[in-house]
């Protein structure tokens, strides 16, 4: 699990919205197993996880920069 996590973390947003997307697709196929889905269903929730992270930089960093605009006025 440690390397899934690390490959995970290399992951830009974009391409963990993909990954994302196309397990959804698989689980709501209908043409993998049960197993197969709930191991794909966790590896969704990691995603959205690393997802959430990304965003919350991001917004903070957005944040920041609006701080300092309005400091420069």
């Amino acid at each position: 699990m440690v390397e899934k996590n690390e490959n995970m973390n290399s992951l830009s947003f974009e391409q963990a919205l993909k990954k994302l997307t196309e397990i959804v697709a698989k689980i709501e196929s209908g043409q993998i197993s049960l197993e197969q889905s709930l191991t794909q269903y966790e590896e969704g929730m990691e995603l959205i996880k690393h997802c959430r992270g990304i965003l919350e930089k991001a917004e903070k960093k957005i944040e920041e920069i609006s701080k300092e605009k309005e400091k420069q006025k």
